[in-house]
């Protein structure tokens, strides 16, 4: 029983130390956007200085770890957790260098942040703030529900950034600032990102140490487009599902698309154990307020761009040069054509999902 308690009571001091540091990385975020609101020099200053001591306190938490696990040899849920806090410190460090940065970028401008940007910023930081805490508390309280939602919570940061950025390029195009204040500003709206991003390690932190959850391989939503959406980018959806089911949600659109899918390609597909589900073509208009939501968008026909508003930040676009599909399908080498066609976009399918997926995307 004296061992136990032993072993409890060193688990409960390297807690009382993550709170004490998590209260401090909280507060040298809201001070650092704090100060770059309000031009507060003295404010951002104290953030940078105060990020070596954040420093000092996370290696201390480090080297109480080892010498936890030379002491206790630990096994199971005590080795789950001091492995977490090992990675939960990086993160905690990383987090600290970030609202340093954030800091620092503060005392660059030449003027407060514009009245919409300033808006911008005072939202993502309250938002990057919040997730921020209740991922440490998720943490704290070995709670994986709290864990989850707080997950969950981070993707809106995604679509504040998205809004931020454009932003920043309408106030680029007015001319107004200097081109380091709106570079700074980037650099600022970036750190709020990753700051949301380290936050949901620390959730999949929690889950692993209480649930014993690994973090699941990313699942990449897929977008594949051309004019009409009723053969080439139809096939490439098909083939995506059937083949990569559990590394990638996929979906087509057509940028003027047909009023209905040929039988033949239908037939086509279904003999070749792709059944597309739809018999009517997808208009990438209707799909356009969804892109933010696409990791890669693929086309298959011209470039997709000259037809979207703008491109989203995160999303990566490709352009694959693929075989037209037979003009009439009802013809005599329509069949050989379509059979082609389906052998190139499965290489350039496979070729994608290795790269996102690994050798292991399935």
């Amino acid at each position: 029983m004296h061992y136990e308690e032993r072993l409890e009571n060193d688990l409960s001091q390297i807690d009382k130390r993550i709170a004490a540091i998590g209260e401090r990385v909280e507060q040298s975020l809201q001070d650092a956007v704090q100060a770059l609101l309000s031009g507060d020099h003295t404010l951002a200053y104290s953030v940078v200085l105060g990020d070596l001591a954040i420093n000092r306190a996370i290696n201390s938490i480090t080297r109480r770890c080892h010498a936890f696990v030379a002491l206790h040899l630990p096994s199971a849920g005590h080795l789950r957790r001091i492995s977490s806090v090992m990675r939960l410190d990086v993160e905690l460090e990383r987090i600290g260098d970030y609202a340093a940065s954030i800091a620092r970028e503060a005392v660059q401008l030449s003027s407060l942040p514009p009245e919409d940007l300033g808006r911008s910023i005072d939202l993502m930081g309250g938002q990057t703030h919040s997730i921020l805490h209740d991922a440490i508390k998720s943490f704290l309280d070995r709670d994986p529900e709290l864990a989850r939602t707080t997950k969950d919570a981070a993707y809106a940061v995604e679509r504040t950034y998205q809004s931020m950025f454009n932003d920043l390029i309408d106030e680029g195009e007015r001319g107004g600032r200097p081109i380091h204040d709106l570079f700074a500003l980037l650099v600022v709206f970036n750190r709020l990102g990753r700051i949301a991003d380290q936050s949901k390690n620390i959730c999949e932190d929690t889950l692993f140490a209480v649930a014993g959850e690994t973090k699941q391989p990313k699942v990449y939503k897929v977008l594949f487009v051309d004019e009409t959406n009723d053969c080439a980018s139809q096939v490439a959806e098909a083939i995506g599902r059937k083949a990569f089911p559990n590394s990638g949600d996929y979906d087509s659109a057509g940028w003027n698309p047909a009023e209905t899918i040929h039988p033949a390609l239908l037939r086509f597909m279904e003999r070749n154990g792709h059944p597309i589900e739809r018999i009517v073509s997808s208009s990438l208009v209707s799909t356009a307020n969804e892109l933010n939501d696409y990791h890669v968008i693929v086309s298959l026909g011209g470039d997709v761009r000259k037809h979207i508003p703008s491109a989203p930040f995160h999303t990566i676009f490709l352009t694959w040069d693929i075989t037209s599909c037979a003009a009439d399908l009802d013809g005599d080498n329509a069949e050989r054509e379509l059979a082609d066609v389906y052998q190139e976009i499965a290489a350039e399918i496979k070729n994608l999902m290795t790269a996102l997926r690994g050798e292991d995307a399935d």
